[in-house]
This record gives structure tokens, C-alpha cells and sequence, in this order.
């Protein structure tokens, strides 16, 4: 499936976060959302980006807008990637890919000629009404954050 198109309304959601609690889009009514969707918790790349979005949150949430991780990883290992990194944004836990399907970031890649599904770096700022207003499709780490900046 392709990413989403700026100017689409984000496709709802109901994932579990690093803790076990759900988290709903609906939830974040009223504020910006940047979902951002990453390949997996403590590989190099989803490190630093993790780390780029935490040191830049003070400027995000004075921009009416918060962070929102989201991979295939369970919850328990959120958890210890978000301890680690001490992190102060929420990780969602998309492990059967339905969410990140919707949302055109999920499907079938090709890494040293093997094919697999993952997670394609995909970022979406959704605005307070729940409707696309940005997206960065393959996301490349670096700057990135100062992007997503720039853009809100």
C-alpha cells in the first residue's frame, strides 16, 4: 500500500504502548501528532532517530504537538529500547503490521536479495483535527528531526 496523502484523514488506531496502556488517535484531538514509524527498538538508525526526536521534544510540545513511535517490537521490548535511551515520548507496539499497513509503511522489502516484510521509515505529522498534513516518505536519519521542525 502506498503512503498517505497530505491532505487524507489518518487512519484511526488502538495500540498498546510501552507500558501495556492503548493509545487512540482520537486521543490526540486538539494537538499536532507526529507518527513516525521506524524498522526495530536498538538498531543503529532507530536509535538516533529516537534520540534526535527526544532531544528536540521541548521544541516539538511548544509547537502544540507530540511524538509518537511506532514498529513491529512488542511492548516489553519498547519498554527496555525507551529505558535505555530514557525517552520521553510514547512507542507503540504494531507487531502484526495492521496499523503501519494503513498508514503505507509496512510491505515488502528486499535486503542482500532476500525479500521480507518490514517497516518502511515513514514519518506523518497529522494536524488537530486528525487529517495528514505532512509526510516524509523514506526517511533518511539524518536531520530528519530538523525537518519535522520546520514543518510544524
Amino acid at each position: 500500500m502506498a503512503a498517505l496523502k497530505e491532505g487524507a484523514k489518518a487512519p484511526a488506531f488502538a495500540l498498546r504502548d510501552e507500558n501495556g496502556k492503548v493509545h487512540r488517535l482520537s486521543k490526540y484531538k486538539g494537538q499536532k501528532v507526529v507518527l513516525y514509524f521506524y524498522p526495530k527498538d536498538n538498531t543503529p538508525g532507530c536509535t538516533a532517530e529516537a534520540r534526535d526526536f527526544n532531544k528536540e521534544l521541548g521544541r516539538i510540545h511548544k509547537k502544540n504537538a507530540t511524538v509518537i513511535g511506532v514498529s513491529p517490537d512488542n511492548e516489553v521490548s519498547h519498554k527496555k529500547f525507551s529505558e535505555q535511551l530514557e525517552l520521553d515520548f510514547t512507542l507503540l507496539a504494531d507487531p502484526d503490521g495492521l496499523i503501519s499497513s494503513k498508514y503505507g509503511a509496512y510491505g515488502e522489502k528486499t535486503l542482500f536479495g532476500e525479500k521480507f516484510n518490514g517497516i518502511y521509515r515513514t514519518t506523518y505529522i497529522i494536524d488537530e483535527t486528525g487529517v495528514i498534513e505532512k509526510v516524509f516518505k523514506d526517511v533518511k536519519v539524518a536531520g530528519h528531526t530538523k525537518d519535522v521542525l520546520k514543518a510544524l
